[in-house]
């Protein structure tokens, strides 16, 4: 496992040598929210209950919890590949975003992970 998962939030596993410790942070966000464990066992519920105080937080605040990987984000790319996909995008009759988001599925799809 790379990562852990909870209610929509994904969380980093690092070492720590130094402190014989496991520890992470939520990935995704713009916030810190961050766990430690002794254990694989301990890091993945010190992740759940670092996810649940948060969204406890939130709600007692009134606020909107961020949202992971919202599925917008900006890519600055060399002008002459944009031109490059632009093109391909409009031979195939489709948006540019679309061309971007089925470049990405097939990469994605071929890592083993």
């Amino acid at each position: 496992m790379k990562y852990l998962e909870y209610k929509g939030y994904t969380g980093s596993i690092e070492y720590s040598s130094e402190d014989n410790l496991l520890y992470g942070k939520v990935l995704g966000i713009r916030g810190l929210i961050s766990y430690e464990g002794e254990t694989g066992k301990l890091l993945e519920v010190d992740f759940k209950e670092a996810i649940n105080v948060y969204l406890a937080d939130c709600k007692n605040a009134g606020e909107t919890p961020e949202k992971p990987f919202k599925g917008s984000f900006n890519v600055r790319i060399p002008a002459s590949l944009h031109q490059k996909a632009a093109l391909l995008a409009m031979e195939a009759k489709t948006s540019l975003n679309n061309f971007v988001t089925e470049a990405i599925r097939s990469r994605v799809s071929k890592d083993p992970a």
